[in-house]
Order: C-alpha cells, then sequence, then structure tokens
C-alpha cells in the first residue's frame, strides 16, 4: 500500500460493528467487565481506548514501526522517552535542537543526574570523540530547528549500534510522508503532532514509535504509570488531520519552494536556511535520505530593517508559536521556542535575535510573497 493510501486506510479503518467509515470517538473513562479481570480488551482510558489505539496502530504503520503511543503533547512524548534513562546516563543531542527538547533535559532531567551534550551530529569524529561510558543515547533532529542543519541519520544509527546506544530521531519538521528513520536503523521517532501530522492548529498531541517489543513495553509501562495520554477526541481529530497530509504537504512545499527562491534574492536578506536549496549544505544528503524539503525556512533579516516593525506589518502571516498548520506561521527563535536557550549559547548556535522562522502554509504562494515584501518595504530603516 502507497503511503497516501496509508495515510487514509491504515491502522483501524473504520467500525466493524457499525460500518461508520470514521473511527468512533470512544468518550469513556472506564469500561464494564463482567467479572474479575473479565473484561472486552479495555480496563481504564489511561492503559488503553480504542480511539487513541486506532491512531497508534495507524502511526506504527506509517512510520514502519513496532508500536506506537500517543501523547498529550509533543514535549510529554519526549519526556517519556527520556524517562527510560537513569541517574548516571548520558545523552547526546544535535546543536540548535528544539528549545523545549532542550529546556527538559537542562531544567528537569539534570535534577535526576541525567547528564547531555551538544554535539554536530553530522561531524562523525566529533561524534565519535564525544561517546563515553555513560552515553545511552543520541537523540537528533534532521533538519534541525531552527537551522535545518541536515544529519545523516544512517550513518549516526550505524556508529549508535557500534557502541551500544539507543538512536532517537524527532522527525517532526518531515512526517513520515517525507522521512522515515525507522528504515535508516533508528529506535524510536518522536513527533510533536501538533504539527504538521495534525495540520490545522487546533490540537495539541505529541507521538512516539518504536522498532521493538523490548522498546514498546518499556514505553506502554511509562505511558500508563505517569500518564500523559491523549484523549480520544484530540486522537479522533488527529486521525482525521493525517488523512490529508499527504495532499497539505506537497502544496506545502510547493509554497516553501517559492517563497525560498524569492527570499534568496533579496536584499533584505543576511542568511537563508532551506534544504530544498541547490546551495544549502545538507541539500544531496537530505535528497538522499528524505523525499521532499519540508516547508520550514529560516531566515536572518540585514541590519537596515526593523525586525519588530516587520513582524508587525505582516498581513496574512501570522506571528505566533507553532508550526506545520494550513496557515503560514512566522516565530522570532530567541524568544519564542529557544528562549530557554541562553543567550551566549543561542549565538554560539546561530540562533541570533535577527532570524525568524517561517512556517509556509497552503495560502496562495503570490500572497504570501507579497506580504513578506510589503512588511519589509515598511520595515526598511
Amino acid at each position: 500500500m502507497k503511503i497516501e493510501t496509508l495515510l487514509i486506510h491504515g491502522g483501524i479503518d473504520g467500525d466493524e460493528h457499525t460500518g461508520a467509515v470514521s473511527v468512533p470517538i470512544y468518550q469513556t473513562s472506564t469500561y464494564k467487565q463482567a467479572t474479575i479481570g473479565e473484561h472486552k480488551g479495555y480496563e481504564y482510558s489511561r492503559t488503553g481506548n480504542p480511539t487513541r489505539d486506532a491512531l497508534e496502530k495507524l502511526i506504527a504503520e506509517l512510520e514502519g514501526g513496532y508500536a506506537g503511543f500517543a501523547f498529550s503533547s509533543g514535549m510529554a512524548a519526549m519526556t517519556a522517552v527520556l524517562t527510560l534513562f537513569k541517574s548516571g546516563d548520558k545523552v547526546l543531542i544535535s546543536s540548535n535542537m528544539y528549545g523545549g527538547t532542550f529546556r527538559v533535559l537542562d531544567k528537569v532531567f539534570t535534577s535526576f543526574d541525567i547528564k547531555y551534550e551538544i554535539v554536530d551530529t553530522n561531524d562523525e569524529q566529533e561524534l565519535l570523540k564525544s561517546i563515553s561510558k555513560d552515553v545511552r543515547a543520541i537523540i537528533i533532529e534532521t533538519p534541525t530547528n531552527p537551522l535545518m542543519d541536515i544529519t545523516d541519520i544512517e550513518k549516526v544509527s550505524q556508529i549508535a549500534k557500534e557502541h551500544n546506544l539507543i538512536t532517537i530521531v524527532d522527525n517532526t519538521f518531515m512526517t513520515p510522508y517525507l522521512q522515515k528513520p525507522l528504515g535508516l536503523g533508528v529506535d524510536i521517532v518522536v513527533h510533536s503532532a501538533t504539527k504538521y501530522l495534525g495540520g490545522h492548529s487546533d490540537l495539541v498531541a505529541g507521538l512516539v514509535v518504536v522498532n521493538s517489543e523490548e522498546l514498546s513495553k518499556k514505553i506502554h509501562f511509562i505511558q500508563n504509570a505517569t500518564g500523559g495520554i491523549l484523549g480520544p477526541f484530540d486522537s479522533w481529530l488527529l486521525i482525521r488531520g493525517i488523512k490529508t497530509l499527504s495532499v497539505r504537504l506537497d502544496r506545502h512545499i510547493e509554497n516553501a519552494q517559492s517563497l525560498a527562491e524569492y527570499l534568496g534574492k533579496s536584499a533584505a536578506v543576511a542568511k537563508l536556511y532551506y534544504p530544498g536549496l541547490p546551495d544549502h549544505p545538507g541539500n544531496e544528503l537530505h535528497k538522499r535520505q528524505a523525499k521532499g524539503p519540508g516547508a520550514m525556512i529560516s531566515f536572518v533579516l540585514e541590519e537596515g530593517y526593523d525586525i519588530c516593525r516587520f513582524l508587525r506589518e505582516l498581513k496574512y502571516i501570522t506571528v505566533g508559536e507553532s508550526l506545520g498548520g494550513v496557515e503560514s506561521l512566522l516565530t522570532h527563535p530567541a524568544t519564542m521556542t529557544h528562549g530557554a536557550i541562553p543567550f551566549e549559547l543561542r549565538q554560539k548556535m546561530g540562533i541570533v535575535d535577527r532570524l525568524v522562522r517561517l512556517s509556509v502554509g497552503i495560502e496562495n504562494k503570490d500572497d504570501l510573497i507579497s506580504d513578506i515584501q510589503s512588511a519589509l518595504d515598511k520595515a526598511r530603516l
């Protein structure tokens, strides 16, 4: 089955009891049992819910994994994965990774003596030098958020296997429609399903997919024990959103390519980050491991432009947190998504104060270009 069909018919397709083509919303907390230990497969909705099960089976099929798990947010999903580790363990993380992942490691898990180190995961020698006896996992984003660095997923997975480490990939930007890390040797995939998978800025959700029965048992135990589950209505909304993922992403990418080419010619743009452009340093690598560049663009404005006025003058493009919705969203990473990262570290990474991140929506691309140009014209000093 091709992925465009799997998006619609994967997991649990419809309802065998009534013939409904849409999976029902089982809005229940508990389930009737005939007697002690005798039930119909469900006991309590924290442990399992039919609507959530349909979503979890769907994402597992889409990623080509052993099992999937749905959480109340992307950070709840990442937190569950990090709970696999114990005091004294260390994880390696990609540079300029999403600020929320950095924050939970830096402010929460370090309290439990779980350490982290930021490395350039596409520099094989740097990665190898960073692998010490206490390292248990490598966490990567590719492309990274927000500077679109590309990491060789297969190479990192091979290095991890040679050192008995777990490889974890945040696949939020790409989704399984564009990139399948498990097929490249990764152990765990994490999604902020709030973004492209949901696609309409109307839910908050996280997903985890694992490649083995052993990891499945561990994550399910953590999910049930800590309780950060996705509710049935949001599970249903997410299933509905996933059904249109292919048509939405095709349009997202078409628009993003046009905007990236426009921005690349603009005198207002000092630096441009988009893996779909031939001059992006990771362009060829990305094309080998993903079937499309995605629709995230980051760029740095030249000094001769008032960045605050540029943001205020936008009409169609919304300034705000998040990404991946049908509407275009523009974020200021230094104060929004990556505000938890100390100033000096942000500067070292390249997350400067004049950097903006654009999630290109599915509006008319000419309207989006016109909106940016008009805002730039008004913001010029």
